[in-house]
């Protein structure tokens, strides 16, 4: 058959390419769900390190399926002398995305872990790509600041670990849920890019680690991950509320886009949005700083009043509050998109062990348009 510019679907947009149970997004009426449970149902009643089981064994667990997940997941988030050696030496003006890549490869030579080209693989068991990014990430974090490294406690939830580890205090308990709270909001989203790229490399029966160094690659990417971090620049154009109006009106003007606004899948209010509000108007108060919450709120009031003008609907995403909710957490800017990979890591793995339960290689074909039997010129003829 032959192929025309009318059949290309860039970036495979709306191209269906695969089965999935894994995660629904209904973007026309802002829901989501991991393997058939709203993400506000595992929200409020769930743990990460539940919702992790969830998506890697596709149900929840038990009382002692968790206990026994929970405990091995916990265990695993030291990291072994020479990963420590590594981040130490590490070049300090990397950002910690890149090191993140190379460390989850690194990490697969000092585990003992027998590569199963199944969804049987026992990534279910080590758990090193789920436990020990937020060791990596806070560890990279202090030792390139001067500060000692702070190894993990087995008694925190994977949230309050990691501020313990990032801060080398404790958090309070709401502290540490809410940081909890927010990794289960970025655990899984369908078929993003760096998700379908741990597929694809998963689909050449690669390792689970190859494929999940690939997506962290591909979310380090400025059109996939650091949205989030883009939002908290912006707000600080932004010197009062009064203001945001002007700003916008003149980001309208010179085409600005606005960072946090608007979603490819979501056509009403993105569900993480939501929560992720409450997450900041509760720490915003606890800490009586409410600037940067009262910011955002009225840039959401001013340019939803601006595209109801131009009759579109245009809501924010879950990048339009997350950013402000972890610098009220003490988190710095450049972790952001690191904690967005530390929390999609059980939802890449969840997707490479689905690819194995029926796999095929990913081939897909390109139009091409370039010439044909050009005439060779020896060197001395060009």
């Amino acid at each position: 058959m032959m192929m025309s510019e009318e059949m290309i679907h860039k970036g495979l947009e709306g191209v269906l390419v695969t089965k999935t149970s894994i995660c629904k997004v209904n973007g026309e009426e802002g829901k989501l769900y991991y393997y058939g449970y709203p993400i506000d149902v595992l929200e409020k009643y769930s743990s990460f390190e539940e919702t992790s089981y969830l998506l890697l064994y596709s149900h929840l667990p038990n009382k002692e399926e968790l206990a026994d997940f929970t405990t091995k997941m916990r265990l695993a988030r030291q990291i072994s002398n020479p990963i420590l050696e590594m981040i130490k030496t590490f070049p300090r003006d990397s950002h910690p995305m890149e090191l993140l890549q190379s460390s989850i490869n690194f990490l697969s030579g000092y585990v003992d872990h027998k590569i199963e080209h199944s969804a049987y693989c026992n990534c279910r068991q080590t758990l090193h790509q789920i436990a020990q990014l937020p060791t990596i990430i806070a560890a990279f974090y202090r030792i390139k600041n001067g500060l000692e490294y702070v190894p993990p406690r087995d008694d925190l939830n994977h949230g309050a670990n990691f501020l313990y580890m990032l801060r080398g205090v404790v958090p309070d308990k709401e502290e540490g849920d809410i940081m909890d709270k927010c990794l289960i909001l970025h655990a899984e989203h369908g078929l993003n890019a760096s998700t379908f790229t741990a597929r694809v490399v998963a689909s050449s029966l690669s390792t689970c680690y190859c494929s999940i160094s690939a997506a962290i690659g591909s979310l380090y990417g400025s059109l996939h991950g650091g949205a989030n971090e883009k939002v908290v620049n912006m707000l600080k154009e932004i010197d009062s509320v009064q203001d945001v109006r002007p700003f916008l009106e003149e980001a309208a003007r010179t085409k600005r886009k606005i960072m946090g606004m608007g979603h490819r899948v979501y056509k009403a209010m993105d569900p993480r949005a939501v929560l992720m509000e409450g997450y900041l108007k509760t720490l915003s108060t606890k800490k009586g700083n409410s600037v940067n919450y009262n910011l955002l709120k009225e840039i959401q009031k001013v340019f939803r009043e601006m595209m109801d003008e131009k009759d579109k609907a245009i809501y924010p995403n879950v990048d339009f509050f997350s950013g402000a909710v972890y610098e009220l957490l003490g988190i710095p800017p450049t972790l952001f998109t690191p904690i967005f990979a530390m929390a999609r890591a059980p939802g890449w793995l969840s997707h490479i062990l689905e690819q194995r339960q029926d796999n095929r290689i990913f081939r897909p074909k390109a139009l091409f348009d370039g010439p044909l039997d050009r005439e060779y010129l020896p060197l001395e003829a060009r």
